[in-house]
C-alpha cells in the first residue's frame, strides 16, 4: 500500500508539473521566494498591533513568531531524519518533469507548506473576529505551496504533510497564546 500511495504521489506530480506554461515561469519563480512577502509579514504585523493594540499585540507577534520557530524546526528535523530525495533531485525523473529550481537538500516535508500555513492560520486565528476579510490571506500560501511543484522541487504529499503540520503548529501556538495573554484579549 505505501508503494502506491508514493506512487500516485509521484505521478500526480509529473502531471501537475508537467501543466507548465513558460510564460508563467518568472511569476511563480517570483512567487515561490520568501522575500517577495516581506510586506505581507510587515502587513500581519501591522494589523496585530492595530487590532489588539501595542502590548498585547507584541505577545501575539511573540507567539506568531514562536509558532513559525517551532515549525521550521520540526520541518529540519524530519528532513534530516525521513532523507527523501527531491524530485529534481532524482535521476529517473529528469526526463519527465520541468525544474526551474536546483535546492539539494531533502524534500519531506516542505518547509515553504508548513512554515505559510503556520504564519497563516495564526494571523486568521487571531484576527478572525476583527476582520472577516483575513480569509484572503490564505491566497498566500495556496500560491507559495502551488509553487512548489510548479518549479519542480517538491511532491504533492510534501506540501499536505507541511501544510497539516504547520496548521497543527499554529493551532496550538495560538491556544498557548491565548491561555498566556488572558483569554479577554481575544473575544
Amino acid at each position: 500500500m505505501w508503494d502506491t500511495l508514493k506512487q500516485w504521489d509521484r505521478e500526480l506530480f509529473i502531471f501537475l508539473n508537467n501543466l507548465r506554461i513558460e510564460e508563467f515561469d518568472g511569476f511563480w519563480l517570483f512567487v515561490t521566494q520568501i522575500e517577495t512577502w516581506t510586506p505581507l509579514f510587515i502587513l500581519f504585523f501591522v494589523l496585530l498591533l492595530y487590532y489588539y493594540k501595542m502590548r498585547i499585540g507584541l505577545g501575539v507577534i511573540y507567539f506568531l513568531l514562536f509558532s513559525f520557530g517551532i515549525t521550521i524546526l520540526s520541518v529540519d528535523i524530519v528532513k534530516e531524519s525521513v532523507a527523501r530525495l527531491r524530485p529534481n533531485n532524482v535521476e529517473a525523473l529528469s526526463e519527465l518533469i520541468q525544474v526551474l529550481q536546483t535546492p539539494s537538500n531533502y524534500s519531506f516535508f516542505s518547509g515553504h507548506a508548513a512554515s505559510s500555513f503556520s504564519i497563516t492560520v495564526f494571523v486568521a486565528l487571531a484576527l478572525r473576529k476583527h476582520t472577516k476579510w483575513i480569509v484572503i490571506a490564505f491566497l498566500w500560501p495556496l500560491l507559495f505551496v502551488l509553487s512548489r511543484i510548479y518549479v519542480g522541487v517538491h511532491y504533492p504529499s510534501d506540501l499536505l504533510v507541511g501544510s497539516v503540520v504547520g496548521s497543527l503548529m499554529a493551532y496550538g501556538s495560538y491556544q498557548l497564546c491565548k491561555k498566556s495573554l488572558g483569554e479577554v484579549n481575544f473575544l
